[in-house]
């Protein structure tokens, strides 16, 4: 029983990626919007019978999960056996309690909604923090692709005795095992965060680093008010300039324009959201868990037509 790919709206290269490696065919779909803004969706391609796999990265999800939910019925009432979701950024997970009286868990309603749509979902690095597993908000099965040897490897290639920085506790997951996997030491930050945009950083004591370049990681740069000030801080002690890496590149607004004027002396992502920064490639990674997904999809449907 064969598969089948399809990618939402900017989602071509990956999907074309994707499609290359499994040796899997593509299904073209149409997505539009009427005039009142309400959606469209059409699949224009034979799926009877097939397992489909839709690639949609969900960074600024809210235009998306719609669309992207109305494609799964489709191919569905088209004749799918399945339907898979390679999402490389998985939104709504940073919202995982109640900060504030009236507020609501937002990361257990936005991954109840993919689950009763998606039958399996590939994610990369999602934000785990109070959640500190996916199968916590997803009644069906789930992988996570690590970033870590992919980004270690462009540290060791590009990065001339690296130190590598976390910016804030919640990234010491990250920038651990990118040192590991660069072979370099890590030092990791204590953050204050007083608001959105207002973040104070504290630098512990890095002299014995300073013949090193520093490269911050982290997950998820979204306003980047965290590097900035933490560029800042590395600058003010003394080291060099040093490299920021995120694995996802969600640069709001002006983010990394700033981040660029704060002293940044290179700016580099992974490709799991489509920006001029990407420079780290997960396609290979990616397509490895998607193959054991898609033949976990293939067994369940044969022992269910048995």
């Amino acid at each position: 029983m064969t598969a089948v790919v399809i990618s939402m709206p900017g989602n071509k290269v990956l999907a074309d990626q994707l499609a290359a490696a499994l040796e899997l065919d593509r299904v073209a779909v149409i997505v539009r919007h009427f005039p009142d803004g309400e959606s469209h969706v059409r699949v224009d391609g034979a799926v009877q019978g097939r397992h489909a796999l839709i690639v949609c990265t969900l960074d600024r999800p809210d235009a998306k999960l719609l669309p992207l939910f109305l494609l799964a019925h489709a191919l569905r009432e088209s004749g799918a056996v399945s339907v898979g979701l390679v999402a490389p950024y998985l939104p709504y997970m940073r919202q995982d309690r109640q900060f504030h009286p009236g507020e609501t868990v937002s990361a257990v309603h936005v991954s109840g909604w993919i689950a009763r749509h998606l039958d399996w979902l590939v994610t990369v690095d999602p934000h785990l923090h109070r959640i500190t597993d996916l199968a916590q908000v997803y009644s069906i099965p789930t992988r996570v692709v690590h970033a870590a040897p992919d980004v270690a490897a462009w540290v060791q290639a590009n990065v001339r005795q690296p130190l590598l920085v976390g910016p804030d506790e919640e990234s010491v997951q990250w920038v651990r095992e990118v040192a590991r996997g660069a072979d370099a030491p890590f030092v990791v930050l204590t953050k204050e965060r007083r608001g959105d945009r207002d973040v104070v950083v504290s630098v512990p004591e890095v002299e014995r680093w300073l013949s090193h370049t520093p490269v911050l990681v982290d997950d998820i740069v979204s306003t980047a008010r965290t590097m900035i000030e933490t560029v800042g801080h590395l600058r003010r002690a003394g080291l060099a300039a040093p490299a920021c890496v995120a694995v996802h590149a969600i640069f709001a607004e002006s983010a990394f324009e700033d981040l660029r004027a704060a002293g940044a002396a290179d700016i580099v992502s992974c490709d799991t959201i489509v920006h001029p920064s990407n420079r780290i490639a997960l396609a290979t990674a990616i397509s490895a868990v998607v193959r054991e997904m898609l033949t976990g999809a293939r067994s369940l449907s044969a022992g269910a037509g048995s």
